[in-house]
């Protein structure tokens, strides 16, 4: 058979390509030992199997099992307009990216990691998803592969903030979390940058020692005075999964705490959104469906819900497609219906051009500036589009 697709997340399994012709019994024995249950297969390049559902039958029933977990009531409250904490969010971004790679400098150099400033940060980032989430979080997704290292990691320490919000967990808890989600990858200090940088797939020795950073990374803040059980916890626990596939630990599902599988959810879901060195990122609303996927066997599904639940099935700064034609960057999520965020229509597919930007609250309707719907979400690099620039007020 050809392997179109592994059904897994990069970091998940040690191949030098994603889809290759399956040849061997030992290679077949290396997909199984990877925590690889389900696979998608090219039938005009290999063998097929009897029975086996399409790709457009699965995605398109991922897509319903998608919009009916949304269903419920989100719980995340916007307190000021996107205008009102765009600049607020664009200098947060700023301080933490540069505080994140001072971190990692002082790591590589044996030093300890300051947590009082990391601490000051984390409160920062938390004030601005209090007002209004969309807005750092949406800037977070823009990143250039040289930059991911470190503004990863303010990624996920916004989205872990957002997430703990949204399923309304102890204030004292959700700083933790974001804690922890800031310091998630400082054993990656320890990684060579000939490995962390490889444009191309890792050798199964490199691959070994890119999965020591966890561990690498809980020894540091061992040695970090002061610092909690839970960014203990995140750090070395984030890449374990359900099925007990992870690493460093292999954990089965049960001895995994709540705070590594949100952070697990989350790590994956900026990590294959985004542009690497080795690979592009895909759009928001595929990288969800993917992860809902992978819950059968790598994350919790009740927690994948959520989480969806928290970014909206369109993120913000995600492409969409609009039933009139038009294709729209999403603004603002809309608290009572997911499915019907505010967005900004920015390209006629009818006349393949630019339009005058128009801010739509798809939540209205006709003559309340409405009157439209999201048919589907689009790849803004297949078509040539620069998202960025219109992610600004």
């Amino acid at each position: 058979m050809y392997i179109h697709d592994l059904n897994c997340d990069w970091m998940n399994h040690p191949f030098m390509r994603n889809s290759f012709q399956l040849k061997t019994e030992a290679e077949l024995k290396k997909i199984i030992a990877a925590g690889v249950h389900e696979v998608y297969i090219d039938t005009s390049k290999g063998l097929d199997v009897a029975n086996a559902p399409t790709e457009a039958e699965v995605q398109a029933s991922l897509t319903q099992e998608m919009i009916a977990a949304v269903s419920a009531e989100p719980t995340q409250i916007i307190r000021v307009s996107l205008e009102e904490e765009m600049a607020r969010a664009r200098n947060i971004r700023g301080q933490a990216h540069k505080l994140v790679r001072e971190v990692m400098s002082d790591v590589r150099l044996g030093k300890a990691v300051q947590l009082e400033a990391v601490e000051g940060m984390v409160e920062n980032i938390t004030s601005s998803i209090l007002r209004n989430s969309g807005a750092l979080v949406g800037l977070l997704r823009i990143k250039n592969k040289d930059d991911y290292t470190f503004l990863h990691s303010v990624s996920v320490c916004a989205l872990m903030v957002t997430f703990g919000r949204s399923l309304g967990l102890d204030n004292e808890i959700v700083r933790q979390a974001g804690l922890g989600g800031l310091l998630h990858d400082v054993g990656k200090a320890k990684v060579p940058d000939e490995i962390l940088n490889k444009p191309g797939r890792l050798t199964d020795e490199e691959f070994d020692i890119i999965k020591r950073h966890p561990g690498d990374g809980h020894a540091v803040l061992l040695q970090t005075p002061e610092v909690g059980a839970i960014p203990l916890d995140i750090t070395r626990h984030h890449h374990e999964r359900m099925d007990g596939s992870g690493y460093p630990d292999k954990l089965p599902g049960d001895q995994i705490s709540m705070m590594a599988q949100m952070a697990a959810v989350v790590d994956v879901y900026d990590a294959i959104t985004a542009d690497r060195c080795y690979h592009k990122g895909m759009p928001p609303t595929e990288a969800l469906r993917k992860i809902w996927e992978w819950s059968k066997f790598h994350f919790n599904p009740q927690l994948v819900q959520g989480f969806m639940r928290c970014v909206g099935i369109y993120p913000t700064g995600s492409l969409v497609r609009l039933e009139s034609g038009r294709l729209a960057v999403v603004m603002e999520q809309n608290p009572s219906n997911m499915l019907q965020p505010k967005v900004k229509a920015i390209f006629s597919t009818k006349s393949n051009a630019y339009i005058a930007p128009v801010m739509i609250d798809l939540s209205r309707s006709m003559g309340a500036g409405g009157a439209d719907a999201i048919v589907g979400h689009e790849d803004p690099v297949k078509l040539g589009i620069d998202t960025e620039r219109f992610f600004s007020v």
